[in-house]
């Protein structure tokens, strides 16, 4: 903990140092930081207003609580710093879909779900910036995930959407080393779902139509890759299980029977996760299987970063396979064609190049 010497500190954990031309900078203690833990959201006085000694001056909102900064001196507010967990420079992740960072769920880490997003456009008076594909984009600072230095850009941009859905599906699942796992759908996300699974050890199998990406999936140590569309799929996936199915199963290929052929393709008391946004499934199959439903879109990186890391860091070999090509940002028409045809892996852009 840091206790700088040329400041004053209050009771309630704010500071302010010596007055330098009649202005005095206030801010709060690493002791009262540590105690908030991650914070997701600052609401600062407007410059202007004044201020009585004790007075409520701003807020501080984290993972765990809400609190009130208060003015340790009487005076007017000059200015405010621009509040911020990264400098200029750093390298991150940032984060789909833009949370308030107030409501239960965004407090939860599972900012996916908000209960009231807002638009960071409206917010800076920008009529860009929401776009990804782009060399700069806005985004609150928490919903930014700080990359090690030894993860490169490639591998990092995984944790969105290469495997950033089937690795909260394997968090619900508890996918792990005794399990077999059936993936329905071998796109990019598909294949970040073998990613994950090859990771935590499970036996994977696979539904997949396209030749080119169920040869990919093999080369990454799927097992089997079964055509969907066969009229002996379900017996094939039975005929590799010793006749119960998959113990679990996630469904990426938001095709509109694969939600119901996993449900029969998954054992009993089994475990069923839907990345996918296919077709529907059957109360009296899922309860007469006893099977466990969940929906996976994003992962909760306040909770579950460094497993994050721990994956991408584990999985280099296979993250090289399943990212197939890069493309600078100006050939973009070019990486879109590719995707088109089925025959790529993940495609990367590069914004700088």
């Amino acid at each position: 903990m840091k206790i700088p010497q040329e400041l004053h500190f209050a009771a309630s954990h704010e500071w302010a140092t010596e007055p330098a031309d009649g202005i005095v900078t206030v801010g709060i203690s690493d002791f009262a930081q540590d105690q908030l833990g991650d914070v997701v959201f600052v609401e600062l006085p407007d410059v202007g207003r004044s201020l009585a000694a004790g007075e409520a001056a701003a807020v501080v909102e984290s993972v765990k609580t809400a609190s009130d900064i208060y003015a340790p001196l009487a005076g007017e507010v000059v200015e405010v710093a621009q509040p911020g967990r990264f400098r200029v420079g750093d390298r991150v992740v940032v984060m789909p879909q833009n949370g308030c960072g107030k409501c239960a769920r965004c407090l939860s880490g599972e900012h996916i779900h908000c209960e009231n997003p807002v638009d960071p456009a409206a917010i800076c008076g920008c009529t860009t910036g929401r776009a990804t594909y782009a060399e700069y984009c806005i985004q609150q600072d928490w919903l930014l995930f700080a990359i090690p230095g030894d993860v490169s850009y490639d591998h990092a941009s995984m944790a969105c959407c290469g495997l950033g859905p089937t690795f909260n599906a394997m968090q619900m699942m508890h996918v792990d080393v005794f399990d077999v796992l059936l993936v329905s759908g071998l796109g990019p996300v598909g294949l970040g779902a073998v990613v994950n699974a090859r990771f935590r050890g499970a036996r994977v199998l696979a539904l997949e139509t396209n030749p080119w990406r169920a040869d990919l999936a093999r080369r990454m140590g799927v097992e089997a890759v079964i055509d969907p569309t066969s009229e002996t799929a379900l017996q094939e996936i039975l005929d590799l299980t010793d006749g119960r199915g998959a113990d679990k199963s996630i469904e990426t290929s938001s095709a509109e029977g694969a939600p119901a052929f996993l449900v029969q393709a998954t054992r009993r008391k089994g475990h069923l996760a839907s990345v996918g946004w296919g077709g529907p499934l059957l109360a009296r199959e899922i309860v007469a299987k006893g099977l466990t439903v969940h929906g996976a879109w994003h992962w909760n990186h306040l909770r579950d970063g460094e497993a994050m890391w721990r994956t991408i860091r584990g999985s280099a070999g296979l993250l090289d396979l399943q990212i197939t090509h890069g493309f600078p940002m100006r050939r973009v028409q070019e990486a879109f064609e590719l995707q088109l045809t089925g025959r790529c892996g993940k495609v990367i852009l590069h914004p700088t190049e």
